[in-house]
């Protein structure tokens, strides 16, 4: 087992592996931008480095000082929790060459899963089912007009190298299918340097369903089963929920057997999501992995009593997973307060925070990194803290998030609060009737 390990990020996360390394009897060492000196996981961890000024690019994202702030603390192992370096096939081969364990994927292993389109390939190769569409990127407009015939309209535009909606654009007919395929690789290339597409069809009245999957180095691999993630804005997730109202039993085994066949096609190490499009029929599409925890893991660790850090690092470390597939037990949601105002077009709402109250009772759990006094920078996430509500059924997680929802007290900024509010009491989603679509119709007025 490691001695010391450093976690590679902020906020939320960073505490929420702090805690887990303090219950295994794990030293710690937090690293933090000059904008993150007073945040709680600085004040936390055992031992703790700035690595820069509050810029990403020269904190979080600088691999050279996260090594030697790993190097000079003695650390043997690197948690990078999620965003920032967690999906980063370079760092990860960095933290191998210097000789530190890297707990998330190996380089290969992201290299093979991060580019959507090779990931996609790697699965039809499994025998996962996988949305029609091209095999691998497109060469030229002529190819996208040609293959949009054949799978038929509507069409999804995707970049290869895309992340959080960038770059993606939905086709419904031929005659908008070239100012499309122009803007979707103008905005590629603008966010991540590469304009690479690919197209596949476009799957209506989509639910977007995860597995959680956990393999370790012997090549077997397990699932934790489903999250429903299908309440987004622009691509981001706004609430998740553990067992999916969607599911049944069936569609579940299916699933949750493609998921593990995935994992162990690729022999996966650590704790991954196999990401999947579900449509009104009930059919499945692998969409995406991501080779990282989750921010709506805890949802997981509510509905079968699961340390989900706690398996990464074991697995890390070089232990076996039991090969047990686990079932929900209970029900759980998860809100992401994020400090936006859900009045005015979800704007940012950095600041301090005046005055803070939790809310608690059983079933009633609360991930942050905030507190009175606190000073929420401009220059990260919005995300503050996750509310989980956790019961025997659907409707009472509801009610117990209504209930908890009412009692948080945030003053100082504007956060997503009245969203979710709304959200517990809106017919469609009390009847799980939701898809990712559901956001377009939403209004925060009455």
């Amino acid at each position: 087992m490691f001695n010391k390990i450093l976690i590679a990020n902020r906020g939320e996360i960073a505490m929420r592996i702090i805690r887990t390394c303090k219950e295994m009897g794990i030293k710690t060492v937090a690293v933090y931008s000059k904008a993150d000196t007073d945040s709680l996981h600085v004040r936390f961890a055992d031992e703790a480095v700035c690595i820069g000024p509050a810029q990403s690019s020269e904190s979080y994202l600088k691999m050279a000082n996260i090594i030697a702030a790993a190097e000079i603390t003695n650390a043997d192992a690197i948690h990078p929790g999620y965003g920032f370096l967690s999906e980063n096939a370079k760092f990860s081969k960095i933290c191998k060459e210097h000789g530190i364990k890297f707990i998330g994927a190996s380089p290969k292993m992201i290299d093979q899963m991060g580019d959507k389109a090779s990931a996609k390939a790697t699965m039809e190769a499994a025998g996962v089912p996988t949305i029609p569409g091209s095999k691998g990127l497109l060469s030229s407009f002529e190819q996208a007009k040609k293959i949009a015939k054949e799978i038929g309209y509507p069409v999804m535009l995707k970049a290869t190298a895309g992340g959080g909606g960038k770059g993606m654009r939905a086709v419904w007919k031929e005659d908008d299918l070239k100012k499309a395929w122009e803007s979707a690789r103008q905005e590629a290339a603008a966010a991540f340097g590469n304009d690479g597409m690919y197209m596949e069809k476009l799957i209506e009245e989509p639910r977007h369903i995860e597995i959680q999957v956990v393999g370790d180095a012997t090549g077997k691999a397990c699932h934790l089963s489903e999250r429903d993630c299908s309440i987004q804005r622009r691509h981001q997730k706004l609430t998740e929920e553990t067992p999916s109202p969607f599911m049944t039993p069936d569609l579940r085994k299916k699933m949750g057997d493609a998921a593990v066949k995935a994992a162990e096609f690729i022999q996966y190490e650590g704790a991954g999501t196999i990401e999947f499009l579900v449509d009104k029929h009930k059919n499945f599409y692998f969409m995406e992995m991501n080779t990282r925890i989750q921010v709506e893991h805890p949802i997981t660790e509510q509905v079968i009593d699961y340390d989900l850090i706690c398996e990464q690092i074991k697995v890390a470390a070089g232990e076996k997973i039991s090969g047990k597939n686990y079932l929900p037990k209970l029900h759980s949601i998860e809100c992401r307060i994020n400090a936006e105002d859900p009045y005015n077009d979800f704007r940012p709402s950095p600041g301090m925070i005046t005055n803070l109250h939790l809310p608690g009772g059983h079933g009633v759990r609360v991930d942050t990194h905030v507190y009175s006094g606190y000073v929420i920078p401009p220059y990260y996430d919005s995300m503050i803290a996750k509310l989980i509500t956790t019961a025997q059924t659907r409707q009472e997680a509801i009610n117990k998030m209504k209930r908890a929802l009412e009692e948080f007290y945030i003053d100082g900024i504007k956060t997503t609060i009245p969203f979710h509010l709304r959200l517990m009491s809106h017919p469609d989603y009390v009847k799980g009737n939701y898809t990712t679509k559901f956001m377009e119709s939403f209004s925060m007025e009455d």
